[in-house]
């Protein structure tokens, strides 16, 4: 699931920038599996489909919507799927904008609006009264998910539950068994308070991928050692200590205004037998995608230019949400009607 850049929030000024990186995305996604795009209004929705037809997107794999967004980072405002069985429970968790930084009204209710225009056929989805992003945690597949409390335990987002409530009712929403936390780590930029997909993500039950830091001057360069620590310490399900692989160090990237922009390579995106991987046009590009290959040896590694993006304080996972295939995409109700349905 994508959502598409408009012009009414942080994209505008470079959405010309901007656009060509989600189509590359929407291109590598949709030669492997079904896609879902939200866009902002009917017009932008056949420009932007044509642009993606022209550039190789088969038409039976694109289901398009058109429905209002306050913003793209599909990762927090999209539906978090669980598998109860065979069956999937789609839940739409609470988004208040990253703790109330930013308009979110719209960007919370599209999980809902998807639902009652049909988007996902049959399967149900589910309310939860809980303010949750889809960056802010990373599961194994296999009982264990891992998060940061710079996030999760920030007072915008569930002061009314102590840590040990939020646990528990986070392991029991997700059907999951444990819950790494990680007291440090930080990318100077990203203005989530630390969403785990810009620091730590899991390759297999017993491999995490993390983003190094050789900077020594670098605003977080202690936050990111001591999280380097943190993993070093952590144990599997079984016991074991994980196998640790290192990301490397990116240059700096500024925008415009000078400010420096969070360029991570631990925002990959794993679709059917393919690892979309950020590039930066940097040094440090190249050996990241080389790492990655290592850590999944049987997938395609595609490297995307994510340079446009990290101007908005977020990259290539943040801008995608995957849905499980026992979730059934079908055209929406009735298009022609639909951005005024509500």
């Amino acid at each position: 699931m994508l959502t598409w850049p408009h012009g009414n929030g942080g994209w505008a000024g470079f959405l010309g920038e901007v656009e060509p990186v989600f189509i590359a995305i929407a291109r590598e996604i949709a030669q492997r599996e079904n896609l879902l795009i939200n866009f902002p209004d009917a017009l932008t929705a056949e420009r932007a489909t044509n642009a993606l037809l022209a550039n190789g997107v088969t038409e039976t794999r694109l289901f398009a919507t058109v429905l209002d967004s306050n913003d793209t980072w599909a990762r927090d405002h999209g539906p978090i799927t669980v598998l109860d069985g065979d069956r999937p429970r789609l839940l739409d968790f609470r988004f208040n904008g990253w703790g109330n930084k930013y308009p979110s009204q719209a960007d919370d209710a599209l999980t809902g609006r998807l639902a009652a225009l049909g988007v996902f056929d049959a399967c149900g989805v589910e309310a939860v009264d809980l303010v949750l992003e889809g960056g802010s945690i990373d599961s194994d597949g296999a009982g264990t998910v891992l998060t940061t409390s710079s996030c999760l335990l920030n007072p915008q987002r569930n002061p009314e539950l102590s840590r040990d409530q939020l646990e528990n009712r986070l392991l029991a929403l997700l059907g999951a068994q444990r819950l790494l936390w990680l007291e440090h780590g930080a990318i100077e930029g990203d203005d989530t308070d630390g969403h785990i997909d810009m620091l730590a993500r899991f390759a297999d039950p017993d491999t995490i991928i993390y983003q190094g830091c050789d900077e020594t001057g670098y605003s977080a360069y202690t936050e990111l050692q001591a999280m380097q620590a943190e993993l070093e310490n952590f144990v599997t399900a079984s016991g074991q200590p994980y196998r640790l692989a290192r990301l490397p160090w990116p240059g700096s990237k500024h925008a415009p205004d000078g400010a420096r922009m969070p360029a991570s390579y631990a925002n990959f995106l794993v679709i059917n037998g393919a690892v979309l991987v950020p590039a930066y046009n940097d040094r440090a590009d190249d050996p990241a995608a080389q790492l990655i290959r290592q850590c999944f040896p049987h997938h395609d590694v595609v490297q995307i230019n994510c340079l446009p993006l990290i101007r908005q304080h977020g990259s290539l996972h943040c801008l995608t949400m995957q849905l499980p295939a026992a979730v059934q995409l079908r055209a929406p109700v009735d298009p022609r009607t639909q951005q005024h349905d509500r």
